[in-house]
C-alpha cells in the first residue's frame, strides 16, 4: 500500500481545487448573464428545458456523492497532488474514470437550465477543456505511476468520461 500522505509533484496550473473552478466558472457565467442577458422562449421551452436540468441537477447530484463517498469509505485522496492509496474502480467508477468530475459537469448544466443562465454552458466549456486537457492528463501520469499494469488494465475498461 502506498502512503497517501505522499505529495506528487504539483502541476502550477492545478493550484485551485476543481469544485473551487467550478463555482468560479458558475459566479463569472452568472455575471455576464447579468451584463448580457440571454432569455430563453417561448414558455413551454423554457418548462421542458428547466424540468430536465433538474433532472441533471439530480443525477449530477447523487453521481458526485456516489463517487466522493467511495473515496472516503477507502480512505484514499481525491486531491490530484496526493498519492492515492488505492485505485477506485467499483461502482461508477466501473464505467467512467471521472464520475466525480461527470457529476460536476451534470450539476452545472443542470443549475444552467434552472435557471436559465445561458452564459453558464459557455464557462462550462472552458472548465472541460481545463479539465480534459490539465488535470485530467496529470491526474493519470500519477494514477498510472502509482498503480501501473493494473491501472492501464483499468483504463481499458472504462471511458474518460463516459
Amino acid at each position: 500500500m502506498i502512503d497517501n500522505s505522499n505529495h506528487v509533484k504539483a502541476n502550477p496550473l492545478m493550484t485551485l481545487p476543481v469544485p473551487w473552478v467550478y463555482v468560479i466558472a458558475y459566479l463569472l457565467g452568472f455575471g455576464v448573464q447579468l451584463l448580457f442577458p440571454v432569455e430563453i422562449r417561448p414558455v413551454f421551452w423554457l418548462s421542458f428545458t428547466q424540468a430536465i436540468s433538474i433532472g441533471l441537477l439530480v443525477v449530477g447530484a447523487i453521481l458526485a456523492v456516489w463517487a466522493q463517498w467511495l473515496f472516503r469509505k477507502e480512505h484514499t485522496t481525491t486531491d490530484p497532488n496526493q498519492t492515492s492509496s488505492r485505485l477506485i474502480i467499483s461502482g461508477p467508477y466501473r464505467l467512467s474514470r471521472n464520475p466525480m468530475y461527470v457529476g460536476l459537469f451534470l450539476i452545472f448544466i443542470g443549475l444552467s437550465g434552472v435557471f436559465t443562465l445561458v452564459w453558464l454552458i459557455t464557462c462550462q466549456i472552458f472548465v472541460f477543456c481545463y479539465l480534459n486537457w490539465v488535470v485530467v492528463p496529470f491526474e493519470e501520469t500519477q494514477l498510472n505511476k502509482s498503480f501501473g499494469e493494473k491501472y492501464i488494465a483499468y483504463c481499458k475498461k472504462a471511458q474518460r468520461w463516459i
